[in-house]
């Protein structure tokens, strides 16, 4: 019996390990592979699957979902014969589960490698600031020529990025030093710049300014120029409208010489000729203006009366000389010695056509009673 009953266990535990072994589920966007007695049979899909067992072969399972891997840095030289180490991402999808399983026999480090061989070609065309500068091309003609490579592998490209390119330390160190002069430069050009336009806003600013001032220096200018016209015009109209005497003028030009001397510089100056003139003038105005006395108030009316006298005996010589042409009367009675007349004592001893002529009238008034 318990033979028997050991047998029926051990039966029963080999079912339950069978029934175990023919059921295969297989997660979401995975895959797995079958081989029947070493031959390839079928691929598992996602879900529930049964399979033969003892007879069938379950291969693990292939992840259909796109993945990352990113490679270690590897040194590739430049077409400047430069060295750097450059670290790719390769992101990529499995898409035929038994051409990645039968068609290679590890498709990460035949990817990785393939990266490697066709980074130094692409790389090894180019120069190092083209390389540092030209990162889309690099990706995108590696991408091509992996996408056509795994294929047949059963495997897409989807993307391969560059993470990093690291130029030798000294390469690095000369880059800093350009990189610092270029600043300095593109500095220096703006101070540069900044003083330019500062000058050119002074130079613009001190123009306007001195165009400015001497347009209110030529105002003020014009315009004091207008009120000096104005007030010598008006001076010169009170001058005339007022008459004034020339003494008058001399004494101002008198009241003017003080000024000439009041300079503290001027220790030697000139007196013009005209100074003299100015005070006989000045001099006769101060002897002319002091009061007289009565003798001298008379003068004038008997020298007035002694004028007219003269005035009439003038004219009487005058017709007593046409009479006696008209006479043929000699030259020798119209000669005669001069007679006295009354005014000669106001006026002084007479000289001159005037006493001639008063005296030959007096001749000629005696030599007609003589006659008649």
């Amino acid at each position: 019996m318990d033979a028997l009953l050991i047998a029926g266990l051990l039966i029963v535990l080999l079912a339950v390990f069978t029934v175990i072994r023919s059921v295969r589920i297989v997660p979401q966007a995975r895959a797995r592979n079958v081989e029947r007695l070493g031959r390839y049979h079928s691929t598992l899909k996602p879900g529930l699957n049964f399979v033969i067992p003892y007879i069938d072969r379950v291969y693990p399972m292939i992840d259909l979902r796109e993945q990352v891997v990113s490679f270690k840095p590897q040194p590739v030289i430049t077409e400047d014969n430069l060295v750097v180490e450059i670290d790719t991402v390769l992101y990529f999808q499995v898409t035929d589960p038994r051409a990645a399983a039968y068609e290679i026999a590890n498709y990460i480090q035949a990817v990785e490698q393939l990266t490697v061989t066709t980074l130094r070609n692409v790389v090894g065309s180019l120069d190092l600031e083209m390389t540092l500068t030209s990162r889309d091309t690099i990706n995108s003609q590696l991408r091509g020529v992996l996408d056509e490579a795994t294929g047949k592998w059963g495997i897409r490209v989807n993307r391969v990025e560059i993470k990093a390119i690291d130029p030798p330390k000294s390469i690095k160190e000369a880059m800093e030093k350009q990189m610092r002069a270029e600043r300095d430069k593109r500095a220096a050009i703006l101070n540069a710049e900044g003083q330019r336009q500062s000058q050119i806003l002074t130079a613009e600013g001190d123009k306007q300014s001195a165009i400015l001032r001497a347009e209110g220096d030529r105002s003020a200018a014009i315009l004091k120029a207008e009120g000096q016209s104005q007030a010598i015009d008006e001076v010169f109209q009170a001058v005339h409208r007022n008459d004034p005497d020339p003494k008058l003028l001399a004494y101002q030009y008198l009241q003017v010489l003080p000024e000439l001397a009041k300079g503290p510089n001027n220790t030697f100056w000139v007196i013009p000729s005209e100074v003299t003139s100015a005070i006989q003038g000045v001099s006769r105005a101060f002897t002319e203006a002091l009061p007289q006395s009565s003798a001298v108030r008379e003068t004038p009316r008997v020298n007035e009366a002694a004028a007219e006298e003269r005035k009439q005996a003038e004219q009487a010589a005058a017709d007593a000389v046409a009479e006696a042409a008209e006479a043929d009367l000699g030259p020798r009675q119209l000669n005669a010695p001069p007679a006295h007349l009354p005014g000669d004592d106001l006026l002084g001893t007479g000289t001159g056509a005037g006493a001639g002529t008063a005296a030959g009238v007096g001749t000629r008034e005696e030599h007609h009673r003589t006659t008649s």
